[in-house]
């Protein structure tokens, strides 16, 4: 990506799968939790990070899927100085998107429109709430 091609499936499943190991390893260490980040941007990548629940006791996986539109985010990558990311990085990565759908229960939605401060408060109150049960 930072020579401005886009990554295949075939360069992200063994980063996919080294990433949910070590997280599984984390906890399996006896840490309390464990927080990834990538762009899971296909339904088959959230799946790959998904099978840590099957590999592990008591690993409950959870997905922040961080939404916006692709104005919103080429406003942002615009603004950025001397980042690899630039617009057609930007358009493939909403070409390669499949959005989660009401069958993934797994995944809280976070709408980023708003300043970097809000978006931290509701990623970590909805993050709570699921935690709690409450959502």
């Amino acid at each position: 990506m930072a020579n401005g091609i886009p990554l295949t499936d075939d360069d992200r499943w063994d980063w996919l799968e080294t990433i949910r190991k070590q997280a599984v390893l984390v906890l399996e260490g006896g840490a309390e939790g464990c927080v990834v980040t990538c762009s899971c941007l296909k339904r088959k990548y959230r799946d790959v990070i998904r099978l840590a629940s099957r590999e592990a006791d008591d690993v409950v996986v959870r997905f922040v899927y961080l939404r916006a539109d692709k104005e919103l985010l080429l406003c942002r990558v615009r603004a950025r100085k001397g980042h690899y990311m630039k617009d057609d990085m930007v358009a493939s990565q909403f070409e390669a998107l499949e959005e989660p759908d009401e069958t993934e229960l797994d995944v809280i939605p976070i709408d980023v429109s708003g300043t970097l401060d809000s978006v931290q408060h509701s990623t970590i109150d909805q993050v709570h709430r699921v935690m709690e049960g409450k959502a």
